[in-house]
């Protein structure tokens, strides 16, 4: 490596992989690597999400082979194997990922081999080979579905046109996971929809299997999920609705029901009753605080797809003044990067705020720091609060990393998470 990296948000692939496995019920991954990824990848992702760690099994409790010089010389599929089985026999799990450390995928390990023999003994063994020096957290979850797209799903099931697949939010990388997703599954349950959330309702591996069957993939993120959205529509003929970032407030939240209802074609007497609904229980509670939040300037570090939220809602619907929006993950594509830009430019009422693309956590500081316009009001993780107290600016922790509160359903998405997002801003006033 050239350059070290201050703060990075987020672990390697391997990490983002094993987030998401472990937010999925009764899963359990393998770890085919050496000491210490098991510990290290947990605490990359899961460990800074609010203190939430997978249910089913985490951290030092997940198997591994952990590999030693012995397995780099003589190879490590013999360690791998008794592994496996040590796993089965002590963890009662519905299904098995052997995940491939950087260790295994430098020597080529042929981990797929040595599941496929416990897969011919009816065990539920499924390799993944991506080995943690090949991405991101991000990549991680892409990875995963793209082995559930090829391995998992099953074909040729009856389509049910009430039944919708929910992909874009991150388990663990998105403090706010379950309670986003669970926002999303209480509004689109009201309008007669079923809805596939995977980490949420105790969903498990069956569901995942079964997933084919959905009318519509809605994809809640500006940029990821392309390639799996693609297969998803080629080899079972589900196809996608990309909301191009996280909707938080009445504004944007209906928007994003009246975009599903198009693709969906719902009754629009229900669907325009449930906004009706749901817009007067946002704006009875926001007109009891008029008058008592003063006036922001505002500036914004998250990811992506909250950074979206967050500023159009504190733009749209609140009426504060965006001034800078940082996006603080790695998005490397031009055409990601323009269609971040617009939906955070494309404001109601305010002049759209400077945007720039940094996750090195130095940089991030300066531009703050840099920045000409006064900001009073400053939305990010973690890794931003010292740079908020450096300037005397009102900060609220709402963006990954986060390692100083506890978040178990906790939502700044959709109608009602507006309303804590909005209460957070008093409380830090």
């Amino acid at each position: 490596m050239s350059q070290i990296m201050e703060n990075p948000k987020g672990g390697c692939v391997l990490a983002g992989i094993n987030s998401v496995l472990g937010a999925i019920d009764r899963v359990c991954p393998v770890y085919h690597s050496g000491p210490g990824c098991c510990m290290q990848t947990t605490a990359s992702d899961q460990g800074q999400s609010g203190h939430k760690h997978a249910c089913f099994v985490s951290g030092v409790s997940l198997p591994s082979s952990n590999m030693l010089e012995k397995e780099v010389v003589f190879g490590g599929t013999d360690k791998l194997r008794t592994t496996i089985q040590g796993s089965i026999d002590i963890i009662d799990a519905d299904a098995y990922f052997v995940l491939t450390g950087c260790t295994a995928g430098i020597i080529g390990d042929d981990v797929a081999s040595v599941t496929e023999e416990f897969l011919e003994k009816g065990y539920p063994v499924y390799p993944i080979e991506a080995p943690g020096f090949i991405g991101d957290s991000n990549l991680g979850y892409e990875t995963v579905w793209n082995t559930f797209l090829d391995k998992i799903i099953e074909p040729d099931l009856p389509k049910d046109d009430k039944l919708v697949n929910i992909f874009g939010i991150i388990p663990y990388h998105d403090p706010f996971w379950s309670g986003t997703l669970e926002e999303i599954d209480r509004i689109l349950s009201r309008l007669g929809l079923k809805v596939n959330t995977f980490f949420t309702k105790g969903q498990g591996i069956d569901t995942i299997r079964k997933c084919s069957s959905a009318a519509l993939n809605i994809i809640i993120n500006p940029w990821l999920f392309k390639g799996p959205a693609s297969k998803f529509e080629s080899k079972f003929g589900v196809p996608s609705l990309r909301i191009p970032g996280l909707f938080v407030g009445a504004t944007d939240t209906t928007r994003f029901v009246r975009k599903v209802a198009e693709a969906l074609d719902l009754d629009k007497d229900l669907v325009e009753k449930v906004i009706r609904d749901e817009e007067e229980y946002v704006y009875k509670y926001l007109s009891q605080s008029i008058g008592v939040l003063s006036w922001k300037r505002f500036a914004v570090v998250s990811d992506a797809n909250n950074a979206v939220g967050f500023t159009r809602y504190l733009a749209n619907d609140y009426s504060f003044t965006p001034v800078l929006v940082i996006v603080s993950e790695p998005v490397i594509r031009p055409d990601d990067k323009e269609r971040i830009i617009r939906e955070i430019e494309d404001l109601e009422y305010a002049r759209p705020p400077k945007v720039l693309f940094l996750t090195e956590q130095y940089e991030i500081n300066q531009a703050i720091r840099d920045e000409e316009e006064e900001i009073t009001l400053l939305v990010g993780s973690s890794n931003d609060r010292e740079i908020a107290l450096e300037k005397d600016i009102q900060f609220i922790l709402g963006s990954f990393p986060m390692s100083e509160r506890l978040i178990f359903n906790r939502t700044y998405a959709g109608y009602r998470g507006s309303l804590t997002f909005t209460e957070d801003i008093y409380d830090n006033n």
